[in-house]
This record gives C-alpha cells, structure tokens and sequence, in this order.
C-alpha cells in the first residue's frame, strides 16, 4: 500500500493533540506491574509498542509476540527474567535479526537463566524466570539505553540489588535519566555518579501516574513548520519541564527558523526567519530525532554533519543506510563516516520523478519524509501503516492540517 501525499493549497492553521509520550508509557507500564499497582497509567499512548506492552503485562499467556516492537521485547525479556516461570518471547523477521546478545548475557550475570531458541544472539528466547540475585556487572555505555532501563526497572527487586558500570562514552543519556526519574517517582531511588548507577534492593510504590505528550511525535509538525514558513500550529500536552531528552528539539529547530512559545495548553510555533548557515550538532541524547532532521535540512537547503548516530544502526532499520537510499530518490546525496555521522555540503543527483519513498517498518521514516511534500510535491510513501508504531493518528492529523492523503493501494 502506498500514501500519495499533497501539500495543502493554503496556509496551515492547526490544532494537533500529539499521542502520548512512547518512551514514557512503556516505562510506567513495566514500573506499574512491578509496583503490584491497582491503579491504571493515564493517558497512555495508542501506539504499537505500547499496545503490545499492555496486552502482554495483562495476558495468562506464556507464549508472546512483539511483532517488531524493539522497545517490548527488551522491557519484557528483563521483567519475565524475574517472574517465576517458563516464558517465550519471539517478534517479526526484523526482530529476530535485532540483536539482544548485550542483555540477555547482562541478564544471565544477575541469574537469569535464558536461552536462544534459534540464533545465537537474536531472539526468539526461551526465558526461564525466577528470583534475581542482582550483583555487579559492565555494559558498554554505548549500547542502546533500552538495555541499561530494561535491568534498572528490575534492579530495586534483585536480593543483592545491581551495580552497574558504563563503559566509554554514554549514549542516549536522557532515555537512562526518564528511567531514573520515573523509578524516582514510584519510590526507588538509584545513585548515578560518574559512569556507575547503584541500585540498593527497594519496593515499587504504587501511585497515580499520567503520561505527557511526544516529544519525538511533535518534532514532525516542527518540521512542517520550517518547510511551510506561513503557518500557525498549536502542539498539546507539551511541558517545557518535560522528562523527555527529545524536548531539545525546539531548541534545535530554533536553528531552522521555528520558535517556540510555551502555553498552559502545549506549545505555539511560529516562523521567525532565523536561520544558520550549517547545523552541525551531536545526536548522541536525541538520536530519535536525526531523521526529521537530516531531511528538514535538505529540503530548506542547510549543510550539516550530524555526530551520535551509532545507535541508528541498530533501530527498527538500519537509519543511516535507509536516509541515504530514500534521500536519493528526492535529488540528494548523504555522505556517511564511521557508522555514526552523516553530512551533507550541498551534493545533488537527478532526482526521480515520482519517488516512492520506502519506510523499512519504520514509522520515523514515514513520518520524517511526509512533510517533504511541502517543498516536493509528486511523492508516495510506501507501507505508510507503519507510524502506528508510535503516533497511529499522523494521517488523520495530516488531513485536518489540510494536507491530502490518498491511498494509492
């Protein structure tokens, strides 16, 4: 199935109630569960992997599938760990081939017992869950931080409680501090000095807990603002005192002309025609937010050179290489250093003359490369179903917005 989408034929005026934060909603459903909560997390997001995380934390099943829901299978494979039992836990072909080595190795050092049940490495597993003795182990600090949250949240509830040690640079920094944060509120302190987080043996409290709007969600519509230039849009359920490392991005879009005012409702945006010559910024917190970048610079024609990009590797498709590949198609050419930076000086091809843009069950790409409409009008996004891993209303939005999406079959 493919979207074509069209610009709308006047100037943007709009309202967007964004879904409620991803990172967050999976975090407070696992810290729910574990705090044997009788309350319900409020405002949830609709989205895939969230939707997943509930109808797993309140199945009888011993048996699950994630489909290709990254953050899931981590959260799951560290929870069931410690929940006595026989579980297995598998996802889509993409997700057999996202390795999970890092945690369930980590895992199996605090007395877990899992097994892989195909490749070495890979899931599915085989997890046989029973009381944790905790203990001291090492990560690289540059391993996805779903890893470092997924044995945090379990951490307070092992006998001997964890100590854990960060090695090398610390990526997605912001992501581990939601999880420390989160855990804070629910009654279990953790100390963080240097690169070692200590996690003394704790219970979970349960309290009232509602989740705030998308960070990462609202980072779209920043982008259309920039591309768009006359246009007024409203964002709600944004807090300027957010958790979300995802919030520098109004900081960051200050660079390409939007602004940002902040309001008892969310946020106002507004072009201010402010914008620098070169972006050159280090995506190691944020790095969420590198798509919606990489093509809002191509597009209003700024060079840039992005660093921090290592874990882009490793998402729900292989970021770097997808951006250079669907980039191509619209006239532009991405250079890639290092497996972790992408830049950009002004290279340009022949560009297609109807591109379908492919989304490799991302829903970033999709979302990223929509509002490129904007500034290029003939353009088909492909399996466009896929945002409904995190933001399942974008289309309908779009619409209400004023742009046109039709589905090409």
């Amino acid at each position: 199935m493919n979207y074509q989408i069209d610009a709308p034929g006047s100037a943007i005026r709009t309202t967007v109630k964004l879904p409620a934060s991803k990172s967050i909603s999976n975090r407070a459903l696992i810290l729910n569960a574990l705090s044997y909560s009788a309350y319900d997390v409020e405002n949830l997001s609709d989205c895939d992997d969230t939707n997943l995380m509930v109808k797993a934390l309140n199945s009888n099943d011993r048996d699950f599938n994630v489909g290709a829901a990254g953050t899931t299978m981590r959260f799951l494979t560290a929870f069931l760990s410690k929940v006595v039992g026989e579980w297995t836990i598998t996802g889509t072909e993409r997700m057999k081939n996202r390795p999970i080595k890092v945690l369930v190795d980590a895992l199996n050092a605090l007395g877990a017992r899992i097994e892989y049940m195909e490749k070495e490495g890979y899931p599915p597993l085989r997890i046989f869950g029973s009381a944790l003795q905790g203990g001291e182990i090492s990560l690289p600090g540059n391993v996805s931080s779903q890893y470092i949250s997924a044995i945090l949240m379990i951490a307070p509830l092992t006998e001997n409680g964890v100590t854990l040690h960060l090695e090398g640079a610390i990526i997605s920094r912001p992501y581990i501090h939601i999880t420390l944060q989160l855990m804070e509120q629910y009654g279990v302190r953790a100390s963080w000095t240097e690169n070692m987080i200590k996690v003394l043996p704790q219970e979970y409290k349960p309290i009232h807990f509602t989740v705030e709007s998308d960070w990462s969600a609202a980072s779209y519509w920043y982008e259309i603002m920039a591309l768009s230039k006359n246009a007024e849009i409203e964002l709600l359920g944004l807090f300027k005192n957010s958790l979300q490392g995802d919030a520098a991005g109004a900081k960051l879009f200050a660079q390409l002309g939007v602004g940002t005012t902040y309001t008892k409702r969310g946020v106002m945006l507004k072009h201010t025609g402010n914008i620098c010559e070169k972006l050159v910024y280090n995506f190691v917190n944020e790095p969420d937010l590198a798509q919606t970048f990489v093509v809002t610079c191509v597009l209003l024609n700024i060079p840039f050179r992005f660093t921090g990009l290592q874990s882009l590797k490793i998402k729900e498709t292989d970021r770097i290489a997808a951006l250079r590949t669907e980039l191509k198609k619209l006239g532009y050419l991405i250079e890639e250093e290092n497996d972790s930076v992408l830049m950009w000086n002004g290279e340009r091809c022949e560009p297609e003359a109807v591109p379908v843009i492919a989304t490799y069950e991302d829903h970033r790409m999709a979302m990223a490369f929509a509002p490129a409409v904007i500034t290029f009008p003939k353009l088909l996004i492909a399996d466009p179903q896929v945002v409904s891993k995190s933001y399942p209303g974008y289309w309908e939005d779009l619409k209400l917005a004023g742009f046109q999406v039709i589905n090409e079959g």
